[in-house]
């Protein structure tokens, strides 16, 4: 069975889209799945079972990137088409059956995605890894005490906690006698991001500090945020990213829809600014290239209050769980080279 799955270029859409192609992978274990995505989100899929082919494609003038796919797909009689992207080229192929995903209503998208296949039940998003990115996370985050992942930076400024509040915030949750009394903190983020990153990292002590930004391909950096006991970030692919391997995750929120695009799973929580989306999106100047943030009026103790009641009812549960213990201890040699899925 061959199957063409049409992505997303955002790495957050990408990887809530997870579940609909493991549900396919599961339903169809001898299907041969070409993906299609953005270049960004691309690597994501390295070590995920059955996926033949992985084309990135970059948006290119006048809509020339779906040509270029186009050339690509068009020479295959496909057995089925799932296009999250609402486009024009499902139906230029020649296909036995098609699913073309409409986006609307104001529901999760995970849950948007899983009534539009049919599935009775939503289909949370997964991650796959190879002993590769296994090995690496086990090396960068060794065992030895509780982690509290850190995601102070997202794709545009409005969307960005301020730095200052994110140090403060860890302050609060590794202090003596918090739920993360003196754990190391692993900040998470892009190399283009680093600048935003550095207020954040340069308040954490020396020998408490994992510093992850810009030194981790993305596939590498999810195994990663699996290693740490929860992860609190503002809304991001990262955020989305430790939801998906099971780390408890908190999202920051302000100029986007919790609602639409909260971390999925009943080990995650949401929380956001004083100032409703309506408001913040109402703004002169709302636009990704205002870089300032609007994430101004989420307090740092609101942040904290949801921190430990996340902690209490999905984390401390867990606490010492290692990725070595979901997934034993295969060898970077590449002696056991089958893809792993992250456990949520």
């Amino acid at each position: 069975m061959k199957i063409l799955f049409i992505t997303s270029n955002r790495i957050g859409d990408a990887v809530l889209s997870t579940g609909l192609l493991n549900h396919l992978i599961q339903q169809h274990p001898d299907a041969q799945v070409t993906l299609a995505c953005g270049p960004a989100a691309a690597p994501l899929f390295a070590q995920t079972p059955n996926v033949v082919e992985i084309i990135a494609f970059a948006k290119a003038k006048r809509r020339g990137h779906w040509y270029r796919l186009w050339k690509q797909v068009a020479g295959t009689r496909w057995d089925l088409i799932v296009d999250l992207r609402a486009s024009a080229i499902a139906w230029t192929l020649r296909a036995k059956r098609r699913k073309i995903y409409r986006p609307g209503g104001t529901g999760h998208r995970v849950q948007h995605l899983s009534d539009f296949m049919g599935l009775e039940q939503p289909a949370p998003p997964v991650m796959w890894f190879g002993p590769n990115q296994v090995t690496a996370a086990k090396k960068a985050i060794p065992p030895g005490g509780l982690v509290l992942g850190i995601g102070p930076t997202a794709n545009w400024g409005g969307k960005q906690w301020p730095g200052a509040k994110f140090s403060e915030l860890i302050q609060l949750l590794t202090a003596p006698g918090a739920i993360f009394a003196e754990a190391r903190v692993a900040v998470f983020g892009a190399a283009a991001e680093r600048g935003a990153a550095l207020p954040v990292l340069e308040r954490i002590p020396r020998d408490r500090r994992i510093d992850l930004v810009g030194r981790m391909d993305i596939l590498t950096s999810a195994a990663c945020l699996q290693e740490c006991h929860m992860y609190v970030g503002n809304d991001s692919g990262l955020m989305h990213l430790a939801a998906s391997v099971g780390t408890p995750a908190l999202g920051l929120f302000g100029p986007s829809r919790e609602s639409m695009y909260g971390p999925w799973g009943d080990h995650c929580a949401s929380v956001r600014t004083v100032a409703r989306f309506e408001e913040l999106s109402a703004l002169p100047g709302f636009h990704p290239s205002n870089t300032k943030s609007l994430m101004d009026s989420l307090a740092v103790d609101v942040v904290e209050e949801a921190a430990i009641a996340l902690w209490q009812r999905a984390g401390s549960v867990n606490a010492g769980v290692s990725i070595s213990e979901f997934h034993g201890d295969d060898d970077a040699d590449g002696a056991d080279d089958t893809p792993v899925i992250a456990v949520n």
